[in-house]
């Protein structure tokens, strides 16, 4: 069984390239996954992974323009 890295707060906050704030957020309203260890909040690299692909916006193709060239 592989074991998940358990990232700190901050070792997310620059993985996402945030303030603490950001990912504590995340966790106090359980938009993550996170393990309590003692009084030690860690969360799985691989919950950092699954956040950043459930919210990664896909580009919209660019639309033809309608308008036509006047020279």
């Amino acid at each position: 069984m592989a074991v998940d890295r358990l990232l700190t707060v901050s070792q997310v906050a620059e993985l996402l390239g945030t303030t603490v704030r950001f990912p504590r957020r995340l966790i106090e309203e359980r938009r993550i996954t996170f393990v309590k260890v003692g009084r030690h909040v860690r969360i799985p690299e691989a919950a950092v992974h699954a956040f950043v692909q459930e919210h990664t916006v896909a580009p919209v193709p660019a639309a033809r323009s309608r308008l036509r060239s006047v020279a």
